[in-house]
């Protein structure tokens, strides 16, 4: 199957003349490419067809009513600079920065020469594109962006949020979305990636690319919330390159879609790098998610911790598919994969896939993945003690996944995030169709 066609206009005059070479260098691309099918290896149990079937082709409007979106991606408590863009425009209404001196924080739309060099100098840089075809479509359509830079030796006290949000409307749309960090040498900063919708019916593609380049000895504490509309389809991918002593920790929740894939991709570049890598992810109803994680080793003494758990209800199905890759270089490695499922409905189906390549010895690596049901036992034992069903099958999937939670280092986070559960848990169609 070819690339579908593009709408080329929705790049339009609001795109800086300076992302022009990009664009067409992805347009280019993207017009030869060949969409993904069952015969490619990476995608064997996840189909585009929906890209073929439904019109993504229309223009992205701007937001009828801009203040009704103003808190839609609140977390209480949570003190945080941010930045807002809504349907792929940045919204400066919804947007709050002050920052401090040796942060950047803009839309690409507003940066200066200074921001505008350093973005071209790292942009495309980190993401493999003869792996990733999607980040063709992605450069085709580029036209605003974030780019968050943190000078060596900064470290910035409050989070900085980023949101994306979609609203609806009535023809389909694609949103190509970027975002480029540069943190510079023992900088340390938290930064949370929130896509949200509004209450309306989502007809859009959101095609994301994120890039991180962390530099050396600087810490990066990294969240992505994927909590839009389950209608709106969502293909992205984070792509991070790790300096010498460099510290990524990264958490991700991912509620279902139309269809949602995301691509996780770190590379150890400087010897004793460390990467924490912890993923939830919870499809229902008849959605599609799809979790494809790689992790190279490249040098010596670096670490990975990854640990994914996904509960999969009614008729979904999850992918999960997580590899570490430890290079001929990359002695006394140590890395450790564990992907555990919870399937609550006869109907629901999960295909995970942990693998280890090694091509070099003294490692320590292991790796696994679990497949169960909610157990007869525990459901029994809470029952037996008055306990109703609906909340026997709340406390055991909370309990499936609370170890992943508790580990949040952001309190305001965790708390939302366990409001974000609890909704979805106690609803009746969340558990509609379990065995239990």
């Amino acid at each position: 199957m070819m690339a579908p066609e593009l709408a080329v206009d929705t790049r339009a005059a609001s795109a800086p003349a300076w992302l022009d070479p990009v664009a067409r260098r992805g347009l280019e691309t993207w017009r030869l490419a060949r969409m993904p099918n069952r015969k490619t290896e990476s995608w064997k149990y996840t189909s585009v067809r929906v890209l073929e079937r439904a019109d993504y082709a229309g223009v992205a409007e701007r937001a009828e009513d801009i203040d009704a979106l103003a808190h839609v991606a609140d977390i209480e408590g949570l003190e945080a600079h941010r930045l807002v863009f809504v349907n792929g425009r940045y919204e400066a209404a919804l947007s709050a920065h002050a920052l401090p001196d040796g942060v950047t924080l803009v839309p690409f739309s507003n940066a200066d020469s200074e921001q505008v060099s350093v973005i071209q100098n790292h942009l495309g840089k980190i993401v493999d594109r003869d792996t990733h075809v999607f980040v063709a479509q992605n450069e085709s359509l580029l036209a605003e962006g974030a780019f968050l830079r943190v000078k060596a030796g900064v470290e910035v006290e409050k989070p900085i949020q980023v949101v994306w949000l979609s609203s609806g409307q009535e023809k389909g749309f694609t949103v190509a979305q970027r975002l480029l960090v540069v943190l510079e040498p023992r900088s340390r900063v938290t930064l949370l990636e929130h896509f949200a919708s509004d209450r309306h019916d989502q007809h859009v593609f959101t095609n994301g690319v994120s890039e991180f380049d962390v530099g050396a000895g600087a810490h990066l504490r990294h969240y992505r919330l994927h909590l839009e509309q389950e209608q709106a389809v969502h293909i992205g991918g984070m792509h991070v390159d790790l300096a010498s002593d460099a510290e990524l920790d990264s958490f991700h929740l991912g509620l279902g879609g139309r269809l949602k894939r995301v691509d996780i991709v770190v590379n150890h570049r400087g010897e004793r790098a460390a990467c924490r890598l912890n993923g939830v992810y919870l499809p229902r109803h008849d959605q599609h998610i799809d979790y494809h994680t790689c992790i190279e080793h490249r040098v010596p003494s670096c670490t990975t911790d990854e640990n994914f758990r996904g509960i999969i209800g009614d008729r979904a199905r999850a992918v999960f598919n997580g590899r570490i890759h430890i290079h001929p270089d990359a002695r006394k490695t140590r890395a450790e994969l564990s992907n555990k499922n919870l399937l609550t409905s006869d109907q629901a189906e999960v295909d995970t896939k942990p693998e280890l390549e090694i091509y070099t010895d003294d490692v320590q690596c292991a790796h696994g993945a679990t497949v169960a049901q909610l157990e007869e036992q525990a459901v029994y034992y809470l029952r037996s003690r008055g306990v109703s069903l609906q909340d026997t099958r709340t406390m055991l999937s909370f309990g499936f996944i609370n170890e992943l939670i508790d580990d949040i280092g952001d309190e305001p986070v965790a708390v939302f995030l366990r409001e974000v559960l609890d909704d979805m848990f106690v609803s009746s169609d969340a558990m509609a169709g379990s065995r239990a």
